[in-house]
């Protein structure tokens, strides 16, 4: 059994990690080591904006807290001393081999894809993950998304499922990508049948006050704020899931494909901003109760179609990102920005032993080119927020665009990640050795 101070809160049909309580005495094996006690687990997202950024405005001078942010880096601003932002590196595989699916499709896996009918790519770094963390957690990983993935063929020849999808089990197969918030939430606490119309707090609510007799006041008060942020999650999944089962319904009477409809006929939340917070609130409570250690959040895909009206962008997103130097791109990317720190800070705020459940995570932003009206894929942007349990020093600017492609590879940074996540590996895509002063 693991030896720490984490627990489970048992019922009917649902167990859940409880966050770190530091007044449970230590369980297990007494020949266990302190430093193996105090162990934490490392964690790993991935989220994923398609088409590039506004260039102008994607720069960071300094270092830690006096860390200088360029416009649409603004978002971070409260998390300096936790992110790493790394410029210059570049997927070998994705230069050279036309626009959009060739340059998506190995994002994660660093590794060559074929043209045509059949699919062939490699794993991605995020499922290398979920196998190392496989036997620890009761799901592998979180597969999501905030927009349906599209089929056929791009002008180049390769399959838009390499536009689709980041996450791949193998060499030629995507994983299945969720894009309802509701049927994520159900994958993570077993809520199947008439589980649905019972609160988990409900279903674990014995157990719950079984145990907060045990703790201390700080650790009851630990547990009440943890238990009520899994309700709001909830709450919001609960009226996201009556919107879909009534485009279900619609569908059927239609008989129509539901991932053939736009949104909301399609169940999906309406409004943009909505889904992606839910999104980042299930990985986030999935971290925490350590249902899962790694997950992939695809915000907008490659050649996407969302729409702004929010941030006074008149053009979709594809076509907005072939004027990448404006005004309105611009608002863009610190949008999607904005996801990441949004999903940091609910990691930040949830305290882990010494540090917070983001001090063990390594949160990855990443877009598949430089810039959309160049198709520009020479390097990409890149973003890191935590440290992986203190495996990845935080607060700086690091810069490879000056070394040679040896040294600026992506995949060099994927196989540092690998090993300081346990994972013993010697090569990843096209990398064998780590990236250098990372």
């Amino acid at each position: 059994m693991r030896v720490n101070r984490r627990t489970v809160l048992r019922g009917v049909g649902v167990a859940m990690s409880l966050p770190w309580l530091e007044s449970l005495p230590v369980w297990g094996d007494d020949s266990v080591t302190g430093e193996q006690r105090s162990e934490h687990p490392r964690r790993f997202a991935a989220l994923f904006m398609g088409n590039g950024i506004n260039a102008e405005h994607w720069w960071a001078k300094g270092a830690g807290d006096q860390m200088e942010l360029s416009r649409s880096l603004e978002p971070l601003a409260p998390l300096k001393s936790k992110i790493n932002v790394i410029n210059g590196l570049f997927n070998k595989e994705a230069t050279g081999v036309g626009i959009h699916p060739g340059q998506t499709g190995n994002i994660l896996s660093g590794a060559p894809l074929q043209k045509g009918a059949v699919l062939r790519g490699g794993i991605s770094l995020d499922q290398v993950l979920a196998l190392r963390f496989n036997d620890d957690t009761p799901q592998s990983s979180l597969v999501l998304g905030c927009e349906q993935p599209i089929t056929g063929y791009h002008e180049t020849n390769f399959s838009m499922a390499y536009s689709s999808h980041i996450s791949w089990h193998d060499a030629n197969s995507p994983v299945p990508m969720e894009v309802y918030p509701s049927l994520a939430f159900d994958s993570l606490f077993d809520n199947q049948g008439s589980k649905r119309t019972k609160s988990i707090l409900d279903r674990v609510k014995d157990h719950a006050s079984h145990l907060s007799r045990r703790i201390s006041h700080s650790d009851q008060v630990k547990l009440t704020e943890y238990l009520s942020s899994v309700r709001e999650v909830e709450k919001q999944v609960e009226k996201v899931r009556s919107v879909k089962n009534q485009a279900e319904a619609a569908a059927k009477n239609a008989a129509r494909q539901m991932n053939l409809m736009k949104r909301p006929e399609n169940g999906l939340p309406e409004d943009i901003r909505d889904h992606m917070r839910l999104m980042c609130d299930i990985i986030a409570l999935a971290f925490q109760t350590d249902k899962t250690r790694v997950a992939t959040l695809l915000l907008c895909r490659d050649l996407s179609g969302l729409f702004y009206p929010f941030l006074d962008v008149r053009l979709a997103h594809h076509p907005a990102s072939h004027d990448d130097l404006s005004d309105a791109y611009e608002r863009v990317s610190r949008y999607y920005v904005s996801q990441l720190a949004y999903l940091a800070s609910r990691l930040e705020a949830m305290p882990e032993g010494n540090g917070t459940v983001l001090d063990h995570s390594c949160l990855m932003f990443i877009s598949n080119m430089w810039s959309g009206s160049q198709h520009d894929s020479s390097k990409v942007p890149l973003l890191l927020a935590g440290g992986l349990g203190g495996t990845i020093a935080t607060g700086r600017v690091l810069d490879y665009g000056h070394q040679d492609d040896q040294h600026r590879k992506l995949c060099s940074l994927y196989l540092s990640l690998l090993n300081y996540a346990g994972v013993e590996a010697s090569q990843f895509g096209d990398a064998d050795a780590p990236l250098k002063n990372f």
